[in-house]
């Protein structure tokens, strides 16, 4: 797994590039712990994510709690038909997670 990280002003993206699972998680997490206080919005970019399992529901899930404690605005971009898939399987399971609204970004 590489990551690209980009700040600019109050704004940043996180390009993962590879698989999100289980193994990748820490420094997928690493990457949006470092990036600076003052950044409002915050924009993961999937295109380069070929497949995600249920690891990657966990860091949608703590990204966007993370973002509404910290006051910033969440972005997924990019998502695949695997991802499409996914998110929608995890909203009937568990519609209280409010995946449909992740499933609803291109």
């Amino acid at each position: 797994m590489n990551i690209s990280t980009f700040v600019v002003g109050h704004a940043a993206a996180i390009f993962p590039h590879g698989d999100i699972d289980h193994e990748t998680l820490p420094a997928l997490r690493a990457a949006s712990d470092a990036l600076p206080p003052d950044v409002r919005t915050v924009t993961w970019a999937m295109d380069q994510v070929p497949f995600m399992d249920a690891a990657a529901l966990h860091l949608l899930h703590e990204q966007r709690t993370t973002a509404r404690r910290r006051g910033r605005t969440l972005f997924v971009r990019g998502l695949r038909p695997q991802h499409h898939r996914l998110l929608t399987v995890a909203a009937s399971v568990s519609p209280t997670m409010d995946f449909l609204a992740l499933n609803r970004c291109r």
